[in-house]
């Protein structure tokens, strides 16, 4: 398949986990790939990943929580590929901690990590989204949004706040071409469901293989999700397929959530 062909897309936060399965499947699509974590062999590896594949790749390092590295990154992928088709904003998650227990230093740290670096983004590379007439932002975002977890108190507020700001932006960018979607991930088996273990490990002193395969008994599927499930969506929402769908938070949870909508 390749709906995709030539057009740019940049992924964030795309060294391993959610991000890099994304890009791998706007990679099966056809698409020009920009990865992005802040850098190190972990980038590089992905980027060969990729490029074995027979993709058109680069990586370049960004911090997401600063805006200047965002600017530098926005600069140098639309030098090198193009102007950006394609934006999947995907960063780490926040410190794991219930509300009574985060500090300002807590706060000041998750907002921009969490929060700030979509809009930052957005305001970057959707100009000229407009200009050409075409453009997909989806954000990888989480259930949390939509149905809190326990202990994790910044994601539970941030989160939502992230959804808030793309329907916005959806409502305001659909007539010139672009959409704007979030994927809500439920449990994964990624590098973060691991760390997130790990911590509550620690705090709890509940075995650390226990925590893992836990969160399992409460999808209805009964397993964790594969990477390749939530960027095989990603992927999807990208596409000429979803042009009529925006403002939209999918939920690929295994049937985690509960509730009606």
């Amino acid at each position: 398949m390749s709906d995709l062909e030539d057009r740019v897309a940049l992924i964030t936060g795309s060294s391993s986990g959610l991000g890099l399965a994304a890009a791998e499947a706007l990679a099966r699509r056809g698409a020009r790939i920009a990865l992005s974590s802040r850098g190190g062999a972990k980038l590089e590896a992905a980027r060969e990943r990729l490029a074995v594949g027979g993709s058109e790749v680069i990586a370049v390092p960004a911090d997401v929580r600063q805006p200047e590295d965002l600017e530098e990154l926005v600069d140098e992928v639309e030098e090198t590929l193009g102007p950006i088709d394609i934006v999947v904003p995907n960063g780490g998650g926040p410190v794991a901690k219930p509300a009574l227990e985060l500090d300002e230093a807590d706060w000041q740290a998750a907002l921009p990590l969490t929060l700030l670096f979509v809009p930052r983004l957005c305001r970057l590379i959707v100009p000229g989204m407009i200009r050409r007439g075409w453009g997909r932002i989806v954000a990888i975002n989480s259930v949390s949004a939509r149905q809190p977890i326990p202990n994790l108190a910044l994601s539970n507020a941030l989160r939502p706040a992230v959804l808030g700001y793309l329907k916005t932006l959806a409502l305001e960018v659909a007539a010139d071409g672009v959409t704007v979607n979030a994927v809500l991930p439920g449990y994964t088996r990624t590098a973060r469901q691991i760390e997130l273990a790990e911590m509550r490990a620690e705090r709890t002193g509940i075995d650390l293989e226990e925590l893992l395969t836990a969160p399992a008994a409460d999808t209805a599927i009964g397993r964790l999700a594969e990477p390749e499930e939530i960027g095989s969506v990603v992927g999807f929402l990208c596409s000429p397929e979803a042009s009529y769908i925006t403002g939209q938070a999918i939920a690929v949870e295994g049937g985690y959530l509960k509730g009606l909508f």
